[in-house]
């Protein structure tokens, strides 16, 4: 199995980043959900700033090149998984899991018990997935502050059309 290497975003990639994101999207219309797949990705500035804290990481190809990128956030004492993505041309190549361990590594090393995220319940690659990699679904009463607005933030942007779930994993101490 290949392995692709993980660092640090650069600034310089940002707009490439993006063009990830589309092209990883684009297979949400297959599963009746264009308007998830013609969702914008983050602005240049946002993935600069996650570029610039050091809070955004890419798997690169043998050129060096991104072919996958994951961003996190603080969020009410977790880590907070805010997008992960994978060129389609590289899919099923255990990459998303590689950079979300990535994820787990930096919030155990920020002191964080756990790392949450929200997804699409019934997409085989999203909900399912994250199971198959330890997250739990949690409870909506359960629900932080934090999450109660991200869920908020993404009913307002239609998202809310198809079931989402907030999920928990637990962070290996260091």
């Amino acid at each position: 199995m290949t392995v692709y290497p993980i660092r640090l975003g650069r600034v310089a990639e940002v707009e490439y980043l993006r063009e990830i994101e589309v092209m990883a999207g684009a297979i949400f219309t297959e599963y009746g959900m264009a308007a998830s797949a013609d969702d914008e990705p983050p602005d240049v500035e946002i993935l600069a700033l996650y570029c610039a804290e050091e809070r955004l990481w890419v798997a690169t190809d043998e050129h060096d090149l991104p072919i996958a990128y994951i961003i996190v956030d603080a969020l009410d004492k977790s880590g907070h998984i805010e997008q992960v993505s994978v060129h389609p041309d590289y899919a099923g190549m255990r990459i998303g899991s590689a950079l979300i361990d990535q994820a787990l590594q930096w919030a155990a090393e920020n002191g964080y018990e756990s790392v949450t995220l929200t997804t699409f319940l019934e997409i085989p690659w999203n909900a399912p997935y994250y199971e198959r990699l330890g997250f739990e679904i949690i409870p909506e009463q359960d629900w932080s502050p934090g999450l109660i607005r991200i869920r908020t933030e993404e009913n307002t942007h239609g998202l809310d059309r198809w079931p989402r779930v907030c999920m928990r994993k637990r962070v290996a101490t260091l």
